[in-house]
């Protein structure tokens, strides 16, 4: 078994610094894989799609989906690299927040087709 830190670069993203350089890693473990992507929003998940567009590297089988399913996270580039089979969502229920967001919801149910 092995851990993968897939991000942050060393250059850190300065807008919402604390959630767009989370740690986003991937657990490997014989055929099975999973990415961790902690609180990254839009920017950061842009910015990992750049770095590993023409690699194998974050296709992984489980996603932890960024920022509880907030709308400002999981873009379409971000989980069409991922190709993930499951996708997890740790948000409690009836939270104020409104999470998942519905798109992000519209977006997981788009990849699966």
């Amino acid at each position: 078994m092995n851990i993968e830190i897939l991000w942050p670069e060393e250059k850190l993203i300065t807008s919402n610094i604390l959630n767009n350089n989370s740690l986003v890693m991937k657990l490997n473990y014989n055929s099975f894989s999973m990415i961790f992507t902690g609180d990254i929003e839009k920017i950061a998940e842009e910015e990992i799609v750049n770095k590993y567009i023409n690699q194998e590297k974050m296709n992984s089988k489980i996603i932890k989906i960024a920022h509880h399913g907030s709308k400002s996270s999981s873009i379409k580039e971000f989980l069409n690299l991922v190709k993930p089979q499951i996708a997890l969502i740790g948000v409690g229920k009836n939270n104020n927040f409104g999470h998942p967001n519905e798109d992000v919801i519209k977006r997981l149910e788009e990849i699966r087709m």
